[in-house]
């Protein structure tokens, strides 16, 4: 089949088009024909080489984790699909592998595609509605009445964010450019800053939680905003001992990530908060509750913008230059 692979960390040049076999099928898997696949900022990270403590690769890699398409097969064990169901995943943490023709995933992780939507935008929402569901609403516990700051309104986590929280009845503050604050009000966000006008630290207090999805800077002066007893859930800040706990690791890389976070931890502890770095993880059955509110047309998946399969390396140059408005998309025929 063929696929889109890295050849060794890097940048893009380590990403050439392959033939690659097809994946194998275990009892609890379901062989997915790719029909589309989207790209997040995960992959710059996994092709860099910023997860290899969290996600070691081995080359050549299949890049890519989002998929829709169609089940061709099941393993012995698979009760819930079968061949010619059209369905959508976050594929498996361990098992990368969605910018192909075809990927096998965890039965688990699968979930039936939205039947009002297409496969690009079923496509273009597995990894950031699960990480939106899994921060707010599994780590940072967001209830009703609670005021939540989200970062970078505009891209794809924060989209969806922004939908999620406003169906659960939060006040929702968001970071955008001048260029899209109409449109993040549009998504739902009661208040919107513009970052290239005012600094949100300055106009922000009281909130319950920020979902932090840039890191350094932005990520240091969340902890302002917070009242006392507030948290900050970061997707892209340090990884914390209890972050290295959760994921099995061994002492040694525990005490590493203590090391790493510890600058951010001190300045949680200052402000009378908590920090948890997060790693969303695959769940099919958070997707069917995702699917649901997207046929009752509760949320809607913003794509920016599609690329046919054979300029997959295109699509991750445009997504790196930080300009698109929700997702970014590959199509296969």
């Amino acid at each position: 089949m063929k696929a889109f692979v890295l050849t060794r960390y890097g940048n893009n040049q380590e990403i050439q088009a392959a033939d690659m076999p097809e994946p194998l099928v275990n009892a609890e898997d379901v062989l997915i024909q790719v029909k589309a696949a989207s790209v997040n900022p995960v992959d710059f990270k996994i092709r860099d080489g910023q997860l290899k403590q969290v996600l070691p690769l081995r080359f050549p890699h299949i890049l890519g984790n989002d998929v829709a398409g169609v089940v061709t097969r099941v393993g012995a064990k698979v009760t819930q699909f079968k061949p010619g169901d059209e369905v959508y995943a976050r594929v498996d943490t361990d098992r990368m592998g969605a910018f192909a023709e075809y990927v096998a995933v965890k039965e688990a992780a699968v979930a039936p595609k939205p039947a009002s939507h297409t496969m690009e935008e079923a496509a273009s929402l597995p990894l950031v509605a699960l990480t939106a569901w899994q921060t707010l609403r599994d780590v940072g516990q967001l209830q009703p009445g609670q005021r939540v700051l989200i970062h970078a309104g505009s891209g794809g986590v924060g989209t969806v964010a922004i939908q999620l929280a406003k169906h659960w009845g939060a006040f929702v503050a968001t970071t955008t450019s001048t260029a899209n604050v109409e449109w993040v009000q549009q998504l739902g966000a009661d208040r919107v800053i513009d970052y290239k006008k005012e600094a949100f630290e300055n106009v922000l207090e009281g909130y319950d939680l920020v979902l932090d999805t840039l890191g350094g800077e932005a990520l240091d002066k969340s902890f302002q905003v917070l009242k006392a007893g507030g948290k900050v859930v970061s997707v892209a800040g340090p990884p914390d001992p209890q972050f290295a706990k959760d994921q099995g690791m061994n002492w040694l890389l525990q005490q590493v990530m203590g090391v790493l976070s510890f600058r951010v931890r001190r300045l949680a502890k200052k402000h009378q908060a908590s920090y948890s770095f997060f790693l969303m993880h695959p769940s099919g059955a958070q997707l069917r509750e995702l699917g649901a509110l997207l046929d009752a047309s509760i949320m809607r998946p913003v794509v920016d913008r599609t690329f046919p399969f054979e300029a997959t390396k295109e699509a991750l140059d445009y997504l790196e230059t930080g300009r698109a408005k929700g997702k970014v998309v590959i199509t296969l025929s």
